[in-house]
């Protein structure tokens, strides 16, 4: 494991930033609709909403990645990182990977923008996971859910008001 580092992904990382991402939405049986050109423009264009650290191989190939947004919040009085996909490769899971770039997700976090937290989603359906997540210290918030509005919806937002 040595010879893995971790480090910010950098403009000429969106492929295979992107495959990376394709093959977690795989591995959970979720659609990826996202191309190379979108995470393109989410990470690297002028006004970037998403970030990402990724896990490195010496001969350059990426087994691991965080992908992550700053968000404020007021109960915390300060800023968060949401990580919205974290992905260890098969072949070097069980290596504490998912561990270090988390904790390299932390350290861009602080360095950007003084983060103080870090809050992620699990899928019920994902046992192995929470308990992942549980053993490093993260805690259920078992008094909010995550609720989504898009397509329609979003689009006859106000509508009617």
């Amino acid at each position: 494991m040595s010879d893995i580092s971790i480090r910010p992904a950098v403009s000429g990382d969106a492929s295979a930033l992107n495959r990376a991402l394709a093959q977690l939405s795989a591995d959970m049986g979720d659609e990826h609709r996202a191309g190379d050109a979108d995470i393109a423009r989410a990470c690297f264009g002028p006004a970037p909403v998403l970030h990402a650290v990724v896990a490195e191989t010496a001969d350059g190939s990426i087994v691991g990645v965080a992908a992550y947004s700053p968000f404020f919040s007021t109960v915390y009085g300060s800023v968060g990182i949401y990580v919205s996909d974290l992905w260890v490769d098969q072949e070097v899971r069980g290596q504490r990977l998912g561990e270090r770039l988390l904790a390299g997700v932390h350290r861009a976090g602080v360095d950007a923008w003084d983060a103080s937290f870090i809050r992620l989603g699990v899928y019920h359906d994902n046992p192995r996971a929470r308990a992942f997540y549980e053993r490093i210290g993260f805690v259920a918030a078992e008094d909010t859910q995550f609720m989504t509005l898009a397509g329609n919806a979003l689009q006859s937002l106000g509508e009617n008001a």
